[in-house]
């Protein structure tokens, strides 16, 4: 009997487990089939999280890029007079006071030399090189070391202030060059390198990603200015101004120009000119020797959600037009106060400093359509761009104010070392007109009026200009200047008669 107990139990025991293995089985399969029913995405395989797609944007991998722009990035060094104007016994005459401050008596005519230093960029085989004009400016002496410790003397061929731009060149042949990229391709996020010379240490490369672009951080100043930079946080610092950055194919997409520091050291920003405006701006130099710039003739503004709900505008993206001069561009092309340009030649602009920055790579005579936002409404206009002078022809070096009946050039920096100054426009000739009628002969050397400095022919109509413009004001030109071997002499021009 016992022996029979155990077999049963032995066997009931056999069938529990048997019976809990099929249910497991039969679970399972269910399970499985359940899964694969409701989840197809189950039967893909994980490839995805590799971003195949994306190989481009995750290269890492900055030898390359580095090794194709370390060679035409150059050593920059520049030697400024201390002193900006020359004296002579004028210091305690309260009209040179008023123009020029109260500067200390007795300053020595032998001025003490200030060396600086930056970098630039090599964009020619022949020696032209493009740096910042805040480089340059005011140097009566420039030394360009290149990568291979090779040491050479450069001349200014051409600068403009408006966009802190440069173009020097050194007498060399079968140099580096870096190949021109597109800015206007960039993203933000992607990486690029900055490669310069920051506190004299040569062919500094460091990498970061572009922060943002179309930058405004008001440190041009000129009236004409354009402010279209790309941020980004790479490691800039001081000596790195006028050096390269460039994007993970080795090409430029910018000039570095600026950081956004308290201490003068790099702090998390820095700023550079896109090549956009770099390839236009240095092209007018070598051809013409200064910009061909093109305007507008508009004043305009940012839009903010105040003006959005003054004006009952449905946007916040474009440029907010507050003005349009008379005989302008804008005003022949038929655009009007409270107009909003968002697009240039189908490039959508959001803001006035990309509105600068597409109109700034054009000639004066160039055809545009500009798109514009009127009552809410888009419509298409057909614009013909003119200088700053209200026409369609070139600017030269030497120009012209009909206004004022004469022509200005900028003084060479031979001149300025000779006369003690870091600026200044020469009469160059003259005309029946207001200059000649209060007695300036040419060879006039321009130095302020109405107390603003004059650095190239443009400040001279821009202070014409600000004068007529200036309401009920009294309507007269202070000039201050002297003649290469005179004095300080001062002019006072009233427009009005």
């Amino acid at each position: 009997m016992n022996a029979t107990k155990r077999i049963k139990a032995l066997g009931l025991f056999a069938l529990v487990v048997a019976v809990s293995v099929a249910t497991n089985l039969t679970t399972n399969l269910l399970s499985n089939q359940h899964n694969k029913s409701d989840n197809p995405d189950t039967q893909l395989p994980v490839e995805y999280a590799k971003f195949a797609h994306a190989s481009d944007a995750m290269e890492t991998d900055f030898t390359v890029a580095a090794e194709l722009s370390v060679h035409a990035v150059v050593h920059v060094k520049t030697k400024i007079p201390m002193k900006s104007v020359q004296m002579d016994g004028f210091s305690q005459d309260p009209l040179f006071q008023y123009f020029f401050g109260n500067p200390r008596q007795n300053q020595p005519r032998e001025m003490p030399m200030q060396e600086a230093s930056g970098s630039g960029v090599i964009i020619t085989k022949d020696g032209y090189i493009v740096t910042n004009n805040h480089v340059v400016d005011g140097s009566s002496d420039i030394e360009v070391t290149l990568n291979d410790n090779r040491t050479f003397k450069a001349k200014v061929i051409g600068t403009d202030p408006n966009t802190d731009i440069a173009l020097i060149k050194i007498n060399a042949d079968n140099l580096p060059i870096i190949a021109f990229g597109n800015s206007d391709s960039l993203k933000v996020g992607e990486w690029v390198l900055a490669v310069g010379n920051p506190f004299n240490l040569t062919s500094t490369v460091t990498a970061g990603i572009v922060s943002a672009k179309a930058r405004n951080i008001n440190i041009i100043n000129t009236k004409m200015k354009i402010e279209s930079f790309i941020q980004t946080d790479a490691a800039v610092n001081p000596g790195n101004s006028g050096g390269a950055l460039v994007n993970t194919h080795g090409e430029l997409v910018g000039i570095n120009t600026a950081i956004a520091s308290q201490t003068g050291s790099y702090a998390g920003y820095s700023f550079a000119i896109p090549v956009s405006i770099v390839k236009k701006v240095v092209e007018d130099l070598r051809k013409y020797g200064v910009v061909q710039r093109a305007v507008l003739g508009v004043e305009i503004g940012n839009i903010n959600e105040d003006l959005a709900k003054q004006k009952n505008l449905k946007t916040m993206e474009g440029a907010y037009v507050n003005k349009v001069e008379d005989q302008s561009a804008a005003k022949s092309a038929g655009i009007k106060v409270g107009d909003i340009i968002n697009n240039v030649n189908g490039i959508d602009v959001k803001t006035v400093s990309e509105l600068q920055e597409q109109i700034g790579r054009y000639h004066p005579g160039e055809k545009i359509t500009i798109t514009v936002i009127r009552n809410n409404k888009e419509q298409k206009l057909d614009v013909e761009l003119k200088n700053q002078q209200g026409n369609t022809g070139l600017v030269s070096a030497e120009t012209s104010d009909e206004s004022l009946g004469g022509t200005f050039k900028e003084i060479s920096d031979k001149t300025k070392q000779q006369l003690g100054v870091d600026y200044g426009v020469e009469v160059k000739s003259l005309t029946k007109g207001k200059l000649a009628d209060q007695g300036i002969k040419p060879g006039f050397i321009i130095l302020k009026i109405n107390n603003q400095p004059i650095q190239s022919s443009s400040d001279v109509h821009d202070a014409y200009e600000a004068v007529m413009n200036n309401g009920d004001q009294d309507k007269v030109l202070l000039i201050a200047g002297l003649y290469p071997k005179g004095k300080l002499t001062y002019f006072a021009i009233n427009l009005a008669d």
